[in-house]
């Protein structure tokens, strides 16, 4: 079965550890996204790091992906409680269905927990994120204080 331009059976997901972290760290995006990868130092206001959901996409052998979701329903603001903190999928495997699959993986864990949706925030520009999240479902449903766009995909 193939998602989108690859293959399901090569795709899966690994916590991230001592073992796949410098693999995941070695993964390099499009020239200009880099910019969008921002520290988001203010998230430990939000998100207590023990709820962090952290896994690298492999295909096959080769990291592909990286996400770090959050699931904490004791969080006082709804975009951190089923969230999408960070996520970045390597140049050479954008457009053929990486970042569609994480999206679906980590649907499928906040569903698993008991949520009925779950949350992304990004910075719009040219070379940010927003296309791809609308595409794969979130709606646009406001801005926080820091000017980044809230979006939401209803499970």
């Amino acid at each position: 079965m193939r998602w989108y331009g690859v293959r399901m059976e090569n795709l899966r997901l690994e916590e991230l550890s001592a073992a796949n972290v410098v693999a995941a760290n070695g993964m390099t995006l499009k020239r200009g996204q880099e910019a969008f990868l921002a520290a988001n130092a203010r998230l430990e206001e939000f998100v207590n790091t023990q709820s962090a959901w952290q896994r690298v996409v492999f295909d096959a052998d080769e990291p592909v992906a990286f996400v770090m979701a959050n699931f904490d329903p004791e969080v006082d603001r709804d975009e951190y409680r089923s969230s999408i903190l960070r996520m970045y999928v390597a140049g050479t495997a954008q457009r053929r269905g990486v970042g569609t699959f994480t999206v679906h993986q980590v649907a499928e864990e906040a569903q698993r927990r008991g949520f009925d949706s779950v949350y992304a925030v990004w910075e719009e520009g040219d070379q940010g994120p927003g296309s791809f999240f609308q595409a794969v479902g979130f709606e646009v449903i406001g801005e926080n204080e820091y000017g980044e766009a809230i979006g939401r995909k209803t499970l």
